[in-house]
């Protein structure tokens, strides 16, 4: 009995194997999660990168379109935000949480306000106070909302909303219960309300408080700033990356934090102190020769995630490809022997690498995976299971389908912003995105074709020049070489031939041997 209550009262036993690695750079700052060596969580953020994703914003509205039930708002951007009737509506917040009735009395019903009554209450030319929930993706401009939210430690507060919830990850009723005891105690101001996020489970009642207060401190200053700055302006912008870690992150299942970055540490480490003194002192100046994610075996997990095939342990391997539409990802045994209990355990591996792949690119959207075929309906179960537990951990919201009979699994990552791939690459200036390129056959076919457009074009036109790469010019020479013969005798001239190392495959020159003038066809 003295044990456990040494248990209940005495600090909490911190995981040591889960860290958090932080590589600061000038151009940009790296954070990884690491579990029991494993990196599970992956953020970048850049100098010249403006990440407004969680910002609020005094925005004007452009133009309304009632077909598509949605607003533009000027917001200050290079593109206008798009606010749908529903996003400008103030509901509760979606079935991540669990509503609660404050004090058990019943609340006042609120006269039921419908998308046909948006273009009244916010008419072109309005001012509206709005944050944002999704950046700029592609050719579309961000979205955002008038359900306005400001993160904090422990909790959430809507300062236009009077909800009261906990989050739906607190699974375990007695702790339910005492947090529904503490926010019943807590003072928030009419008309607000507060969700309490997953990392306050075991927490006690005066960092509630705290945070609380920290918020509503928060909130009065991004009144004060609507009100006084004309529109478009930004009335509150969301911390950088190392203060959202510090937020987010720093809970009492991390053991270590490790940054390379004095300066960087001690902002930490204040950030940390006002949350609480243990959080403090787990904060760590990295110092030494070799680069912090390469002595920690960091870099080489990177290098490997981000490959289009990903290998799991037993030998199987994914294949994972990005479109506009949606992700695909296909399961492979590869070296895996085709029995049912390997199978099963390839498919297994694969849910749990996917779910870890999904929050390391930051994959969002429509995404479907092409699993081994299962005859068991017990084993796709298992399967389906390991997914949903897996992606437990995710803080975007996802919903998942069980596999099909096709053997595939649909499912939706919520998207904020571009995938790392996207932020990071640029399309191939040689073969334009596709990932591949012409073959010398496909080339050499191409070629003929073109030549024999630019005589029928250039009549004048009797000798042509035409540079190559040294692979389609090997093909030209010893399989094509009596075509091209051919090509010279129908058309009555003379074809030069120059192979250029500096060339990409697909790339071809046409020049008048007489003049030296490049020609276009």
């Amino acid at each position: 009995m003295l044990s456990k209550i040494r248990k209940f009262f005495g600090p909490k036993k911190l995981s040591e194997g889960n860290k958090i690695v932080l590589n600061c750079e000038k151009l940009e700052t790296r954070v990884a999660l690491l579990e029991s060596g494993s990196l599970e969580e992956y953020n970048v953020e850049r100098t010249d990168d403006t990440n407004i994703v969680g910002s609020i914003f005094k925005g004007v509205v452009r133009n309304i379109e009632p077909g598509l039930k949605a607003m533009f708002v000027d917001i200050g951007i290079e593109k206008n935000a798009f606010l749908h009737f529903w996003d400008a509506i103030p509901e509760a917040l979606d079935s991540g949480l669990e509503e609660i009735q404050r004090g058990g009395g019943q609340k006042k019903k609120k006269k039921r306000i419908q998308a046909k009554d948006i273009p009244d209450l916010y008419p072109v030319g309005s001012e509206v106070l709005v944050q944002v929930t999704k950046g700029p993706i592609g050719t579309k401009g961000p979205r955002i909302t008038t359900n306005i939210s400001l993160a904090g430690r422990y909790m959430v507060l809507m300062p236009r909303n009077d909800q009261f919830g906990i989050s739906r990850k607190i699974e375990d009723p007695k702790e339910r219960a005492r947090l529904r005891k503490l926010m019943e105690k807590l003072t928030v101001p009419e008309g607000m309300g507060i969700i309490l996020r997953t990392v306050s489970m075991g927490q006690k009642y005066r960092y509630f408080v705290r945070d609380l207060s920290i918020l509503i401190d928060q909130w009065r200053e991004i009144e004060e700033t609507a009100k006084t700055q004309k529109p478009p302006v930004c009335a509150f912008r969301e911390p950088d990356l190392i203060e959202r870690t510090v937020r987010d992150f720093l809970t009492d299942e991390i053991g270590e934090v490790l940054c390379d970055n004095e300066v960087a540490a001690e902002r930490m480490r204040d950030l940390a102190g006002v949350i609480s003194r243990r959080s403090r002192k787990r904060i760590t100046y990295f110092q030494g020769q070799q680069p912090i994610f390469d002595k920690l075996g960091i870099q080489r997990q990177i290098d490997d995630a981000f490959y289009r095939q990903v290998w799991l342990p037993s030998g199987g391997y994914l294949v994972i490809d990005e479109t506009e539409a949606l992700i695909a990802i296909d399961v492979n045994t590869g070296r895996a022997k085709n029995q049912d209990k390997m199978i099963l355990q390839t498919n297994v591996e694969a849910a749990v690498e996917v779910a870890r792949q999904l929050r390391l690119r930051n994959i969002g959207g429509l995404i479907v995976v092409d699993f081994i075929d299962m005859k068991s309906r017990r084993d796709q179960q298992q399967v389906y299971k390991t997914m949903k537990d897996r992606l437990k951990r995710d803080r975007a919201k996802t919903q998942i389908l069980p596999i099909s009979q096709l053997g595939l699994m649909e499912m939706t990552r919520q998207r904020l912003s571009e995938s790392l791939s996207v932020t990071h690459n640029e399309p191939c200036t040689h073969c334009q995105g596709r990932g591949m390129v012409k073959s010398a056959t496909s080339m050499s076919v191409e070629l003929q074709r073109r030549i024999s457009g630019i005589f029928a074009n250039q009549g004048h036109l009797h000798e042509l020049i035409i540079v190559v790469h040294p692979d389609v010019m090997e093909r030209l020479r010893t399989k094509d070489s009596e075509l091209l013969v051919e090509l010279e005798r129908r058309h009555n001239a003379r074809l030069t031939f120059r192979s250029d190392p500096t060339f990409y495959r697909e790339q071809v020159v046409f020049a008048d041997a007489k003049t030296g003038n490049e020609i276009t066809d």
